[in-house]
């Protein structure tokens, strides 16, 4: 089965217009992207990251556009014909909605629903860890990189938010692997997918705590966490703000052998303070997240908190530290 991928790009003004002309049409299953609603979404979410990709910000610039999908065939071809009449008719009526402009791609069913997934390729992280797609557990070239030892990291990126490709992720991973050497106790602080802790455990740490504010984390984490053959014995995923709940932070405990935080520079400033509340002595606090820009200030915020940085590293502008 084949469809007819359309997107009209607008302007944010031109998204009501243009969703009622299709409406008229009996197309009604339509995605929106609305640049304004994106600034007010980075707006809003500011305190939580550093960096917003240039390229994605330059796509979004300026521009609205609505998406939608027609049979291939006859009758999806006769529709088409319809949007682009009525497009012309929208633009000589109105001159607020932008170009109007109309681009089609034609794709088999099975590309919409799994394309995203050639994105997705197994990662080797370090000397120990590979990074994998859960589809692709059984791929031959996988299981000839496993035979090699490299420990298995189970993850679908279809869920998650942090999949290993990105620097800071990979810092982070590769700090574990140096740093785990079995039987630890892990406190992971904005777990996202969880990668961090569940990769802790598949080296060897004991048990780990994972914490977020975002309640999607819960399912996120468990189910990457269960792919992985790892347990609510072993794993467990709670949902808080440690920074601003002191009752949820000292529900937490104390002790930890490693407290990890892969955020941004905005939460790891005010989680130092925290670090020796958590972490028994001689325990590890491993942060990353900070842009370079931001990595001298966080370096002396470290040590304004008592903490001792062991190691620096750094990819790609992106820099983590290991401290004690």
């Amino acid at each position: 089965m084949h469809w007819l991928e359309l997107q009209i790009d607008t302007t944010h003004d031109g998204l009501d217009p243009v969703t009622a002309l299709l409406s008229s049409l009996d197309i009604d299953n339509v995605m929106i992207r609305d640049e304004e609603e994106f600034q007010e979404f980075l707006e809003e979410t500011r305190p939580h990251w550093d960096y917003v990709d240039e390229e994605l910000e330059r796509e979004m610039r300026g521009k609205s556009q609505v998406t939608f999908y027609l049979l291939a065939g006859d009758a999806g071809f006769a529709k088409l014909g319809e949007v682009r009449i009525a497009l012309q008719k929208l633009k000589e009526s109105r001159d607020d909605c932008g170009t109007l402009l109309l681009t089609l791609k034609d794709i088999e069913n099975a590309d919409w629903e799994n394309n995203w997934k050639q994105y997705y390729k197994p990662l080797e992280i370090g000397s120990r860890l590979l990074v994998v797609p859960e589809w692709l557990q059984k791929d031959p070239q996988v299981q000839a990189d496993l035979a090699t030892g490299r420990v298995p990291l189970i993850l679908d990126p279809g869920l998650t938010f942090g999949t290993g490709s990105h620097a800071t992720t990979r810092l982070c991973l590769t700090a574990l692997e140096k740093h785990v050497q079995g039987g630890e106790r892990v406190l992971d602080v904005g777990c996202g997918s969880g990668i961090l802790s569940i990769a802790a455990v598949r080296l060897g740490a004991a048990s780990a705590l994972a914490v977020d504010i975002d309640e999607q984390c819960l399912t996120v984490a468990r189910d990457n966490a269960a792919l992985n053959g790892i347990g609510p014995v072993t794993y467990t995923v709670r949902v808080g703000d440690l920074l601003t709940d002191e009752d949820f932070r000292s529900s937490l405990g104390s002790g930890y052998d490693l407290l990890l935080a892969n955020i941004v520079a905005d939460v790891i400033i005010p989680l130092a303070p925290l670090v020796h509340t958590l972490v028994r002595p001689g325990g590890l606090f491993l942060c990353s997240g900070i842009i370079d820009t931001r990595a001298e200030e966080v370096a002396a915020k470290l040590r304004e908190a008592g903490l001792t940085i062991l190691e620096q590293q750094s990819d790609d502008g992106w820099y983590a530290f290991t401290c004690r």
